[in-house]
């Protein structure tokens, strides 16, 4: 892991170098870099696959007291990241938490092509059981800590109520464990996550919508077919709002796509940044 120290504080990173063309990939709520593992394995022999570990939940290093970790201030940390780091014309690729659709209109220099794979849009916030239940626990003074202690029993983690309805195959334990550590063990990071709750307002991705249509690079919209927590209807509302988007669902996946079915993500997103290029990146010219 490489690490960067930015206004809110120090995050970490990972960073594939060389390839063609950069790929930043962002994680939702309660995950870290791992998420992405199978995606920056399939994708790393062509592109450079850069993923930073945003302070939502699975971080393992405090942000400052003072930092805003608001959605926008996740946003601005997000945009920061892709300033500090000269990332330019970059494919952004957002799952589950809606952050890359605030830095439309607002710090996208640096983003060529957007795409939005199940994620928190329009008027689903906070999304699903899972969602309300989390901002609510944000919200209440211990709330959150004892919420978080279901997370040390895999039977509950299962329920379609928890993690186990954002993912159409079971989620193997270790990640969970991986994942939920730094809440469990460190109180300045349930701080951080309850910062999150308490100061994202719940229109904050209708007026986001506003400015999607501002956006006039080229925007995939990639939605789990199977997804209970950001239902596919809200995918295609979210493509037809973008000038340029095209939507397209991912077969036997939930919300965590890149879990469920990497190999068809991949194959839509070689697709999408092939398409400026006459080809799709690693397919062999006839």
């Amino acid at each position: 892991m490489s690490e960067i120290e930015l206004s809110a504080g120090v995050i970490d990173y990972t960073d594939t170098g060389g390839g063609k063309g950069v790929v930043v990939l962002v994680h939702g709520l309660g995950f870290d870099e791992s998420v992405w593992d199978a995606v920056v394995e399939e994708l790393r022999g062509d592109f450079r696959v850069v993923v930073p570990v945003l302070p939502l939940g699975s971080h393992r290093r405090p942000m400052r007291p003072d930092a805003d970790l608001s959605a926008h201030g996740i946003a601005a940390i997000l945009a920061e990241f892709l300033e500090r780091l000269d990332l330019r014309d970059v494919t952004l690729v957002q799952n589950d938490a809606g952050t890359a659709q605030l830095l439309v209109g607002v710090r996208d220099e640096r983003v060529g092509r957007l795409v939005l794979t199940s994620c928190e849009a329009l008027d689903n916030y906070p999304p699903g059981i899972q969602g309300r239940t989390l901002h609510a626990a944000g919200r209440v003074p211990g709330g959150l800590f004892l919420l978080l202690q279901s997370f040390r029993v895999p039977f509950l983690v299962r329920m379609r109520s928890s993690l186990g309805g954002m993912a159409k195959r079971p989620i193997p334990y270790a990640l969970v464990r991986r994942w939920y550590r730094p809440l469990l063990t460190q109180r300045a990071i349930r701080r951080d996550l309850a910062a999150f709750c308490r100061s994202t307002e719940k229109d904050t991705y209708l007026k986001a919508a506003e400015r999607l249509g501002e956006f006039d690079r080229p925007a995939l919209v990639a939605w789990g077919a199977q997804d209970l927590m950001m239902p596919p209807a809200t995918g295609r509302r979210l493509a037809e709002l973008l000038p340029r988007g095209r939507y397209v669902e991912i077969p036997e996946a939930g919300t965590l796509v890149q879990l469920d079915n990497p190999g068809a993500l991949c194959a839509e997103l070689r697709r999408f940044i092939g398409e400026g290029e006459g080809r799709s990146i690693g397919e062999s010219a006839s």
